[in-house]
């Protein structure tokens, strides 16, 4: 089989492998989208779970506010027009004795979180339990709004430091008794706050909203991050390791200027069991994957003999030429006997071949250095600065390699690590100048 035969026919092993690779994509979209509601549903009631409302026997939803069914607008006016409806609540001040208040905080991909505010008391069979139970059903809006006040001062305070913009909405509250692992009051409000974390590539970062937030005794906050995402960094140290999520309580920790702070880093690694209908359409993608390898080695097989064979064999007439002159001439051409000596200008054009670089070309091939020494020649050829995505791009690393390297030089002193906008940027230390 010639070149254009051999081509003809990869080319055409190749279009069939692309049609069945799209007929096959038909099947696998219904299938995602019909997984992707599941899963959605799944996972609003393992968040609801983990804001712990799922024992709540004599739980009763009494209020839910939905910013997203008007305009901004509309919604402005309309809720200047129900404050002065909203009555003072009666029992509000019985929040205050409460026995403990716990504050969860589930973490999502969009950036957003859902607070739950959990008041609890202990005797739950009380007369002053009754009656702030019986006046937060009967005016739930204003136990929403003397809540969502105090919350939305914070709010305000976080969007001016980090400035991003934030909002606080969907609120609601609930009361329930639970019997274990005591006889406990609950009154529970729930809302979500937009922009209440930042993400970057593959990495989101939490906690720089809350501004001058403090635990007191008898308070705790926990916080649970996005599922897939595992935690990296956490200021200060939790009081209550876990794996799924960290926990300070009130009494025990005391948050310092720029704390809490999160890193969390999504895991690539982390993937669910697949299901019965993910099965089916996996295995044609398999085979057409490798039904194109083999095309494609194939083919590269098929050029590469070719054109050894080609290069290996002589023009035709090529070696009667070279014994018809070597018989003309007497054989080969003499080499000459006097050879042009160098000259001074050809000396010093040899000495000019060095230049400045060859002290960076000289030394160890990438190969040989470590991953910070990498980072740290980059850093030298771009004049002691340069931006993290770039290093991620030319050194083809993957996003969460260069966070970890960048994070071992960082604390080691070797590099500065500061943000231009949405953007880390790597610098090297500036020497002081005596």
């Amino acid at each position: 089989m010639d070149g254009r035969g051999l081509r003809a026919l990869v080319c055409g092993l190749i279009v069939v492998g692309c049609v069945l690779a799209v007929v096959w994509s038909v099947p696998v979209a219904v299938v995602a989208d019909a997984d992707s509601g599941t899963t959605q549903a799944f996972q609003s009631v393992h968040d609801d779970d983990q804001l712990g409302m799922q024992g709540a026997e004599h739980g009763q939803l009494l209020v839910q506010e939905n910013d997203d069914e008007t305009g901004e607008d509309d919604d402005g006016a309309d809720d200047g027009e129900a404050d002065e409806d909203v009555p003072e609540p009666a029992e509000v001040g019985q929040l205050d004795n409460a026995t403990d208040v716990h504050i969860s905080i589930s973490l999502y991909e969009n950036r957003s979180a859902m607070f739950t505010v959990d008041y609890r008391f202990e005797d739950a069979e009380s007369e002053e339990w009754e009656q702030l139970r019986e006046d937060v059903e009967a005016n739930p809006e204003a136990y929403v709004e003397y809540e969502l006040q105090d919350w939305d001062s914070i709010r305000a305070d976080g969007e001016n430091e980090t400035e991003r913009e934030m909002s606080i909405s969907s609120g609601s509250v609930t009361t329930d008794t639970s019997s274990t692992p005591q006889e406990l009051g609950h009154v529970t409000f729930s809302f979500e706050w937009s922009s209440f974390a930042y993400v970057e590539l593959n990495q989101m970062e939490a906690g720089d909203a809350l501004v001058d937030f403090t635990l007191v005794e008898g308070r705790s906050l926990q916080v649970f991050p996005p599922e897939g995402y595992v935690i990296n960094d956490v200021e200060p140290a939790p009081d209550d390791p876990r794996e799924d999520s960290i926990r300070w309580n009130g009494g025990e920790t005391e948050f310092m200027e720029g704390q809490p702070w999160i890193v969390m880093i999504e895991n690539g690694d982390n993937e669910t069991e697949p299901t019965d209908a993910e099965d089916g359409p996996a295995m044609p993608w398999l085979i057409v994957g490798i039904a194109l390898g083999v095309l494609a080695a194939a083919g590269a097989g098929g050029w590469w003999y070719k054109r050894r064979s080609e290069t290996a064999t002589p023009p035709a007439g090529a070696a009667d030429d070279t014994t018809d002159t070597d018989t003309l001439t007497g054989g080969p051409p003499p080499a000459s006997s006097d050879p042009a000596p160098a000259t001074d200008a050809g000396a010093a054009g040899n000495a000019d071949t060095t230049g400045p670089n060859d002290a960076v070309s000289n030394g160890p091939p990438p190969e040989l250095l470590s991953n910070e020494e990498r980072v740290l020649r980059l850093l030298e050829t771009h004049g002691g600065r340069i931006k993290q995505q770039q290093v991620v791009s030319e050194l083809e690393w993957t996003e969460a390699k260069t966070s970890q390297v960048v994070g071992g030089l960082r604390e080691d002193d070797e590099i500065d690590v500061f943000r231009i906008g949405r953007e880390n940027v790597l610098a090297l230390p500036e020497e002081d100048e005596e």
